[in-house]
């Protein structure tokens, strides 16, 4: 498959940029830079082959995509949430499986390493997986429990100076390829305990998951573990039941928030060139009402969530958001993105189908989108909780 162009121009219809600070214009900046020259010309055949693109690994972890936000003595970046929501926009813009790839090392691998770790474990792993040397991944969803955690079946039994871990972990980004993986499991009192699983130890395989339509050139696989001896010094000791996982999940959701309006913003983009370049009854189809009124609805949808994500990076930055407020967010973003692309598609005709163009990428990757990391559904009803205070969970 021939190369494509990206000719992608950023929306800015309220003029946000002006909310930004120089440090963050630079950093958009380098991260669309990146996905122009490295990404766009070789994503949709990788996608089509269903395979990951490892080398951006290595790229993504010298421009800073991993662990943006952690202190830069572990690799980090030291950057605000700003700068990540930006970084994650862009990626996504690009494609969600390399965002994806993103948001699980730096939210759910780097970020419980260095928040519910001690020092060796911060300083053993963090700046490996910073620089993308090492890939990791986050075990949490298992094949009969995704949205209700708290039923794991997955185990660590006391033996000494390490643990025997046994269970199954599903639809994790990542997993086939990953050296660390950050695992969650129940200990013998029942409390959920996170665990860090090295590739190597015996009984521990990470099976690719095949036949995916969605999010194509991300790498899927499962987390097996029989009997796998972690040694104890792999706990993260500074964090115990379900609020250890969920603190990471609110990180990746925000990143989702952002990342979610890139992909918005690259089907809105195409389908405004093509309505201006496409002819149909003697004039440019971007004439005709209908389709103004899809780009003029596109269009208003972005700006909304720009601000609300703008807002809320705010609010990240100063230690103030409230994981519903990151629900709020993470549902909104991947609503409009979903409905953006969709409409996007049916202003291309037929050839929105195609590889030549991004949408029916984005639009394949979005239904994972929508679903992963809290459900549009579940999303809602955290919504829900948080304004009625009543729970409709049980």
């Amino acid at each position: 498959m021939a190369a494509r162009t990206d000719l992608f121009q950023s929306p800015d219809y309220y003029l946000l940029d002006e909310l930004l600070t120089e440090e963050h214009l630079m950093i958009r900046d380098a991260v669309r830079n990146y996905v122009k020259k490295e990404i766009s010309p070789i994503i949709e055949d990788y996608a089509q082959r269903a395979e990951f693109p490892q080398h951006i690994v290595r790229q993504m972890g010298e421009l800073g995509c991993f662990g943006p936000t952690v202190p830069a003595e572990y690799g980090g970046g030291g950057l605000d949430y700003i700068s990540y929501g930006l970084m994650m926009q862009e990626l996504e813009r690009g494609d969600s499986g390399v965002r994806s790839t993103a948001s699980v090392q730096g939210s759910l691998v780097m970020y419980p390493i260095y928040a519910y770790g001690n020092e060796a474990q911060r300083h053993k792993y963090l700046p490996k997986l910073a620089s993308g040397e090492w890939l990791g991944c986050f075990g949490l969803t298992e094949p009969n429990h995704g949205s209700d955690p708290s039923s794991m079946l997955t185990n660590i039994k006391d033996a000494g100076d390490h643990v025997i871990l046994n269970g199954a972990k599903m639809w994790i980004s990542n997993a086939p390829f990953a050296q660390v993986a950050v695992v969650w499991a129940k200990d013998e009192a029942g409390i959920v305990r996170g665990v860090i699983v090295e590739r190597g130890m015996e009984g521990f395989s990470t099976p690719t998951t095949h036949g995916k339509w969605s999010l194509r050139a991300s790498a899927t696989g499962e987390l097996v573990f029989d009997n796998v001896k972690v040694p104890k010094e792999n706990i993260l000791p500074n964090v115990q039941g379900l609020k250890g996982p969920l603190g990471c999940l609110s990180k990746a959701r925000y990143g989702i928030a952002w990342g979610t309006l890139g992909a918005a913003m690259d089907c809105y983009d195409t389908a405004l060139r093509y309505s201006q370049e496409r002819y149909q009854f003697g004039r440019a189809i971007g004439g005709f009402q209908l389709q103004q009124k899809k780009l003029a609805e596109m269009i208003t949808e972005i700006t909304k969530g720009q601000l609300l994500v703008w807002r809320l990076g705010v609010l990240m930055s100063e230690g103030r958001a409230t994981p519903a407020q990151v629900s709020m967010a993470k549902r909104n973003s991947c609503e409009i993105a979903t409905n953006i692309a969709r409409d996007a598609r049916q202003m291309l005709g037929g050839m929105g189908i195609t590889g030549e163009y991004s949408i029916m990428r984005h639009m394949m990757n979005l239904e994972s989108v929508i679903t992963y990391e809290g459900t549009h559904d579940i999303h809602l009803l955290i919504t829900g909780m948080d304004i009625t205070g009543l729970n409709a969970f049980k």
